[in-house]
């Protein structure tokens, strides 16, 4: 597990509240990938990322999610 990164995801919703949706370890692969992508697909929903923060103190990566509506 030397080369995961703990990755929390939080959810804007439209009222302005956070909710949390998950933690995990995420391999370097896929933080690398996060240069690429502005979609993430988390329990069959679909969120665009709109900001991350790097917490050095934490050692984890905090991204800000708000949900795509898929209709």
């Amino acid at each position: 597990m030397g080369n995961d990164m703990k990755v929390i995801l939080t959810e804007k919703m439209p009222s302005g509240e956070l909710r949390h949706i998950e933690e995990r370890s995420w391999s370097m692969n896929m933080v690398t990938a996060l240069e690429h992508v502005n979609y993430l697909v988390v329990g069959g929903q679909e969120y665009e990322a709109i900001e991350g923060r790097l917490n050095v103190d934490e050692g984890k990566l905090e991204l800000l999610l708000v949900r795509i509506r898929n209709e």
